[in-house]
């Protein structure tokens, strides 16, 4: 489990390049930008060149979002949506068909794939207007915040489907990982800042490995891939702009947009620059609620996170613009 994760965006049209691909999103979403036709190095084509079944499940009607398009030009070969699951008597009526039945139908559904296979599930319960199935309400503390009954509810509905999942053959031999697309809102006054606006789990479960650790260094949504192919001991070149967070001996950074600029991430310190001048230094670890700001007595420190900000910013336009995604 990563005790100090974060997303790679604030929307929902962030998280998939992110997870799938190791593309944050740095200006804009990669999806609506003007570089969403370069070449990239997705897990799900990397598994798929190594005979991997591959597939996308999102209960939503079909082309929501852009997801449809975006995974088939990740490389995902099969997409379940709204249209496949074909019973709109489970259909929420705003976003999609209700967590629980889905995650069912997506257990089932992956019996019935060829081992070995790379599927995503985007779950769709836990939106506003933060209503459950009627069957459900008045089961689960509703908190003081509304979302809190729905996330109640997705969590009744992923603990049904680790149910389902144990009864069969492959369980024992897949690499779970659960992730949010994004953080939400909040009342609790250490999340209510720059940080705790991308603060979400990162989550990696192997039943019969022995992956047991807290990771507790910085880790984002880009690092899933690296991590995945680790454990897999995938034996080619790739490119990603994420680490491998099971690696103990490199050091990780976590970079996004925070909307004023960029948030780095590095060691037990944050890092707020607006893109020309950095503006606050933060000891996150000490300081949870970011009220005092070191940037102008940690000069040598401020030095070394400014080169690795201006580093991967560098890379992250090089890249683009020059189509340089992936291992040539």
């Amino acid at each position: 489990v990563c005790t100090n994760a974060y997303a790679n965006g604030r929307k929902s049209i962030d998280a998939l390049p992110s997870v799938l691909t190791g593309i944050p999103s740095i200006q804009e979403p990669f999806i609506l930008s003007f570089y969403a036709n370069n070449h990239i190095s997705s897990i799900a084509q990397m598994l798929k060149d190594k005979g991997y079944h591959t597939s996308f499940f999102h209960g939503a009607p079909n082309g929501s979002m852009g997801f449809s398009a975006f995974v088939h030009l990740a490389g995902v070969d099969h997409y379940y949506g709204k249209t496949e699951y074909n019973n709109d008597d489970d259909f929420d009526g705003r976003w999609g068909i209700w967590d629980e039945p889905f995650m069912q139908y997506f257990a089932t559904q992956l019996n019935t794939f060829k081992q070995p296979f790379f599927s995503t599930l985007f779950s769709v319960s836990s939106h506003h207007p933060f209503i459950v199935p009627k069957q459900y309400e008045g089961i689960f503390p509703k908190g003081p915040l509304p979302v809190q009954e729905c996330i109640s509810y997705t969590d009744m509905s992923l603990r049904k489907f680790f149910a389902a999942a144990q009864k069969m053959p492959w369980y024992n031999n897949t690499i779970f990982v659960l992730t949010a697309d994004h953080a939400t809102v909040t009342n609790a006054p250490e999340y209510n800042n720059t940080m705790g606006a991308f603060a979400i789990p990162i989550l990696f479960y192997y039943p019969s490995g022995n992956v047991v650790e807290k990771i507790q260094k910085p880790v984002q949504q880009i690092d899933i891939a690296p991590t995945i192919l680790s454990l897999l001991h995938y034996d080619k070149p790739y490119f990603s702009f994420g680490f491998n967070a099971l690696d103990s001996s490199k050091q990780n950074i976590v970079v996004h947009n925070n909307g004023n600029g960029y948030s780095l991430y590095m060691k037990d310190f944050l890092l707020l620059n607006d893109g020309k001048h950095s503006t606050a230094l933060y000891n996150y670890k000490t300081d949870r609620l970011l009220q005092h700001n070191r940037v102008k007595d940690s000069t040598v420190l401020l030095t070394e996170m400014e080169k690795y900000l201006k580093a991967f910013i560098q890379q992250y336009n090089n890249r683009m613009i020059d189509n340089k995604l992936t291992i040539q």
